[in-house]
């Protein structure tokens, strides 16, 4: 567990912004515009989704304004998620962020909590996925299985999000649930699906769990195989789209990830709903349908006091996992 305020803090002077969207942004209190913040890197899943919504958003001039996109990257979305605490009372900037940024809160000794911000909307849910390099021994999901349990120090494996993020809980209620302790289990973090693929495919470790949309190129070109999807049910379509669920394998586990979207805290009730209409008419939109099913995302929209709620719940979901394992 890392005390890092102090290194959060200097990262969020030096942080990295790429690829913004939207032109000529100036931004006041009569302003339409609006800011949407990713707390990771071009092409990551935060960032999937948060384009996704504001290509949307602007092809239906649903807020009156123009977007600008930033990546803010660092520390698992912690970077991120410092700077949105800081613009308490901004009414023009959004977030999008999931489970790892949750997790991130603890990883880094944050001195606040997704759920200090203001909670706007859980917008989808994803499935996780089994990873291996083409050349694996590993052919099924209880081939992997079997020599896990018969030594799970000696098998690395990892994700592409810091311990708490999805990728790290997923591996672990794995281990718990097949009758491995998840304090055994050799977790090596990686910073997005990038240096994760660059991992499984310089042999640095056996296995990678995280988030499919990442790696559809390489599934596609064989390079990387999926031994098995996290949802209840098979994913429809995409280069994954014939591969077991866990429960499908005899494995008692059904697990998802999900993204959402956060403002600062201290908005008015009056702004805080303005920004839930702004999301719920994005939903709406045919566009954003489309979305979904490009992308295999399940669609599970909640806004306002109830996502609020399901943050809480989340929160202490981390929680309690990192403090099994001994991390917190």
């Amino acid at each position: 567990m890392l005390t890092a305020t102090r290194a959060i803090a200097a990262a969020v002077a030096v942080t990295v912004s790429v690829a913004t969207a939207g032109c000529g942004v100036t931004r006041g209190d009569a302003s339409r515009d609006l800011a949407m913040w990713i707390p990771n890197s071009p092409g990551g899943g935060y960032d999937q989704t948060g384009r996704a919504a504001v290509s949307v958003m602007e092809h239906d001039d649903v807020t009156g304004g123009d977007f600008e996109v930033t990546n803010i990257l660092g520390a698992g979305g912690s970077v991120a998620l410092t700077r949105l605490m800081g613009a308490a009372g901004d009414e023009h900037t959004l977030m999008t962020m999931g489970l790892g940024v949750v997790g991130s809160a603890y990883s880094f000794a944050l001195p606040f909590k997704v759920t200090d911000a203001t909670p706007i909307a859980q917008l989808i849910e994803d499935q996780e996925g089994v990873l291996v390099p083409a050349d694996s021994p590993y052919e099924s999901i209880k081939d992997f299985v079997d020599a896990w349990r018969a030594d799970p120090t000696g098998i690395a494996v990892g994700g592409g999000s810091s311990p708490g993020g999805p990728d790290h809980l997923f591996p672990m209620q794995l281990a718990e649930a097949v009758g491995i302790e998840p304090a055994e289990v050799r977790y090596v973090p990686y910073d997005g699906g990038g240096p994760l693929t660059s991992a499984l495919l310089g042999d640095k470790i056996a296995v990678g769990f995280s988030g499919l949309g990442e790696f559809e190129g390489q599934i596609a070109a064989g390079e990387l195989r999926v031994l098995a999807v996290s949802g209840e049910e098979r994913l429809a379509g995409g280069p994954a789209a014939d591969v077991p669920t866990l429960t499908e394998s005899g494995i008692d586990l059904v697990f998802t990830n999900w993204r959402g979207v956060l403002a600062p805290p201290d908005l008015s009730e009056e702004r805080r709903a303005e920004l839930i209409a702004f999301i719920e008419e994005m939903h709406a939109s045919p566009e954003w349908q489309q979305a979904l099913e490009d992308n295999g995302w399940t669609d599970a929209l909640v806004t306002g006091d109830d996502f609020g709620q399901f943050l809480d719940e989340q929160d202490a979901r981390v929680a309690s996992t990192l403090e099994e394992v001994g991390l917190l």
